[in-house]
């Protein structure tokens, strides 16, 4: 019997009302539809400005569609549509179910990058003495010095930054991983271990959804493609 995707999106669409601008209406998405099985990874292609980061905030529930559903399969093997439930079940579904590398690393004061990376395993109950560990090694293989693994990273460079969202994305091993450009900011030799991260992660069954800046990358990862174009998208 075949196992019911992980992600399942259904004419899902998304505007924004520029309320200072008059109410003018800008379309970025129009009645985008695809599903996403354990062990694919989807890479999001299109131009600057088509709508990809918008998509994939829609899929972490960052941004409510205007239609549409976005449904996330649960550990019940239940799907639960994140465009209408709740804050306390989002919150569970990342948790537990959703991890998302974004382009940026929210820098959180006074935490070292250590515990920063950590904190996703001690929030499904791994004790902080193993989730440490575990952040480490990862850390390490993503060649982030250890001399800042307990500095918080506030005053680290891009890159360094990067690794460390890399890494907080990557540790806990939950079903669905959302990547945007998580290779950005990285030199060839750290893009090389995110791309095996990634297989890797295909191959333990998450199902991968991400945008890709560098062609090398999406070439290396890609199952699957979806191009997006602004209010439109087809699966190729």
């Amino acid at each position: 019997m075949q196992k019911p995707p992980i992600l399942k999106v259904d004419a899902l669409s998304k505007h924004f009302v520029l309320h200072t601008q008059g109410g003018v209406r800008i379309p970025v998405l129009d009645r985008v539809s695809f599903e996403v099985a354990a062990g694919e990874c989807l890479v999001l292609d299109g131009p600057s400005g088509a709508g990809k980061s918008t998509l994939l905030r829609c899929l972490f529930a960052n941004y409510l569609p205007v239609s549409g559903s976005v449904q996330v399969l649960d550990a019940h093997g239940q799907h639960v549509d994140l465009a209408g439930a709740t804050p306390q079940t989002i919150l569970e579904l990342r948790r537990t179910r959703v991890s998302y590398v974004s382009q940026f690393l929210r820098v959180i004061p006074r935490v070292a990058a250590l515990d920063i990376v950590a904190e996703p395993l001690q929030a499904l109950g791994v004790t902080q003495a193993e989730a440490r560990e575990r952040a480490a090694a990862l850390l390490a293989r993503l060649n982030l010095p250890e001399r800042l693994w307990h500095l918080p990273p506030a005053t680290f460079s891009g890159g360094e930054q990067q690794r460390v969202n890399i890494a907080r994305g990557f540790i806990a091993d939950k079903p669905l991983l959302l990547l945007d450009e998580p290779t950005a900011s990285l030199d060839a030799t750290n893009r090389q271990v995110v791309i095996n991260l990634i297989r890797e992660a295909c191959a333990r069954g998450t199902a991968v959804v991400g945008i890709f800046h560098d062609a090398e990358v999406r070439d290396a990862v890609a199952t699957r493609r979806l191009t997006v174009a602004p209010a439109l998208a087809v699966a190729a």
